[in-house]
């Protein structure tokens, strides 16, 4: 029998009120499992809208403790139930450090871990510097029971050396929950098309499925997200999309056999000079 993943991403708005944002991301995790989804992504903080807008101290109140997170505690018990790795997404706090975090939960409910953001981004719209600090953790793969993952937060993606080095670890799917939308800075820039480029490169350049996970809506703050969440195979072609205000969950299954098989024939990472590259 081959080795097989179903993965998916969820699509949706989010509002002030933390339960009824954890509630509205367990509907669509069941909707998904019940479409045979194994891993299952919500978007980048979902416990609230994104606040990043602009520097205001009264958020810094909405972190917590990774393990004690309320999307976390919720989530655990719904991960063992339907079985499946969900990647959850969380303002955490450690003692007087504030992050920018993903919890993962492994298909019995456990914590596997905590991947901490690494490039943390700081431009008008997008101001993370002020809440997060820059990711300890070093990029992370994550042994769940239904395959080898990796996860990127938001702005990682960006960064073709975040998707490498997953990869170099052995990662079968890169898992990318994020926030993005309007550039408050200038309304004729649209990033839609780049971002999802730059990840479809990421596949392409390691052979490897893609997931991306993005918020829809207009928020409190003036903020509109594009949603365009996707799933990319190893070529980086697009195998399940949404458009910019679709609201839903994306599924789809790749052999794993059959990418193993294929990411060592393309003869990247046998060719790699790592040398030349300091």
């Amino acid at each position: 029998m081959p080795r097989t993943i179903t993965v998916a991403a969820i699509q949706t708005s989010y509002g002030e009120d933390i339960n009824a944002n954890i509630a509205k991301t367990e509907g669509f995790i069941r909707e998904a499992a019940k479409r045979g989804a194994q891993v299952i992504l919500p978007s980048e903080l979902f416990q609230g809208p994104y606040f990043c807008t602009a520097q205001e101290e009264k958020w810094f109140a909405t972190a917590h403790e990774a393990k004690t997170h309320p999307c976390v505690v919720a989530l655990a018990p719904v991960a063992k139930e339907l079985g499946v790795v969900i990647p959850v997404s969380i303002y955490e706090r450690d003692g007087p450090l504030y992050f920018n975090s993903i919890v993962i939960l492994d298909a019995d409910g456990r914590q596997l871990g905590v991947y901490r953001k690494s490039h943390i981004p700081d431009g008008p719209g997008y101001q993370e510097k002020y809440y997060f600090r820059p990711g300890d953790t070093g990029f992370k793969v994550w042994d769940t029971a239904h395959g080898r993952i990796g996860v990127g937060i938001c702005w990682d993606q960006w960064f073709p050396e975040a998707a490498r080095a997953m990869a170099i670890q052995g990662a079968e799917v890169l898992f990318y929950p994020t926030a993005i939308g309007s550039e408050p800075h200038d309304a004729s820039l649209d990033t839609r098309d780049p971002w999802r480029r730059a990840m479809q490169g990421h596949a392409v350049s390691n052979v490897i499925p893609v997931v991306a996970s993005n918020r829809i809506g207009v928020e409190a703050s003036g903020q509109a997200f594009y949603g365009s969440s996707f799933i990319a195979d190893h070529r980086g072609d697009l195998v399940e999309s949404f458009d910019r205000a679709e609201e839903g969950v994306l599924v789809h299954r790749f052999d794993l056999d059959f990418l193993d098989r294929h990411r060592a024939a393309w003869g990247f990472f046998r060719d790699r000079r790592t040398e030349f590259y300091h």
